[in-house]
């Protein structure tokens, strides 16, 4: 892959009105990419990154995907970063809330990536980052449809790695850990007030709250993303924050069991 900022390239990047995405763009227009970022309301955003032009973008209504993706049009590199963020016990989740959630993790993700692709293949070049979660690497409990769909996305970069390596086009997850973003005043969730459920559930939340309140920054996360845009041979997983050299370690070493049984500890479970 060229230099950065060489050649006029340009970036995509979904969710870039604040938090991972709206670092990310930043860091991409300071290493001189042409950069758009999405957002549902972009006339809206808070704080718009200077430097960054915003397109609408609804993951959850395939037409605005469409119009999304037709308004970029070719792009050198796409980071698929917007998401939600749900928890609850999984006999509690409205099925309409699990819907939502797959849509706007991750078939509104796919479905934008498809659109993209043929213009990088045409290339034969193109940069695709799928924003994940360590969540999909280690489960955690009350968060069941939240795991699945960061998992899902996983399972979509893996395989399509080698469809698209021939054609120049490499793609990576970047799965960050706990990060101060505030992401849990956005989160959704699903728990009746008299949930057989509702005393473990808020002991997960309440440990769950205070590891995103002492995580890592977005900038270090948008860090990472950086390194799978621009490796030279970028690799399929990238993890940051929540020790993750350590724990990936012990997920090599100790039984499936005994890692779910750890996870569940640090959030006061089990």
């Amino acid at each position: 892959m060229e230099q950065a900022g060489r050649g006029g390239r340009t970036a995509l990047v979904t969710g870039a009105s604040s938090g991972i995405g709206a670092a990310v763009a930043a860091l991409l227009v300071a290493r001189g990419y042409r950069v758009l970022g999405t957002s549902r309301a972009p006339e809206r955003v808070a704080a718009p990154v200077p430097g960054v032009t915003y397109l609408a973008l609804d993951l959850a209504d395939d037409a605005s995907v469409r119009a999304c993706a037709e308004a970029a049009g070719p792009v050198d590199v796409l980071v698929n970063n917007a998401g939600e963020s749900q928890s609850g016990p999984l006999e509690e989740l409205p099925p309409e809330a699990l819907e939502r959630l797959f849509r706007v993790n991750v078939l509104g993700a796919v479905r934008l990536t498809q659109l993209l692709l043929p213009a990088m293949r045409e290339r034969r070049a193109g940069r695709i980052v799928m924003v994940g979660s360590m969540l999909a690497s280690f489960p955690l409990a009350y968060r069941s449809s939240y795991v699945a769909s960061k998992a899902a996305l996983k399972g979509f970069a893996d395989a399509a790695r080698g469809e698209l390596a021939p054609y120049g086009i490499r793609m990576s997850t970047v799965e960050p850990g706990s990060i101060a973003t505030g992401i849990s005043e956005r989160r959704t969730e699903y728990v009746a007030e008299d949930s057989p459920y509702r005393a473990g559930y808020a002991t997960m939340l309440r440990h769950l709250n205070a590891n995103e309140a002492a995580g890592i920054s977005a900038e270090k996360v948008a860090a990472t993303v950086l390194r799978a845009v621009e490796d030279e041979r970028p690799r399929p997983l990238y993890a940051v924050g929540s020790n993750a050299p350590f724990v990936f370690a012990l997920r090599r070493l100790l039984p499936r069991a005994a890692v779910l049984r750890i996870v569940a500890r640090r959030h006061g479970l089990g």
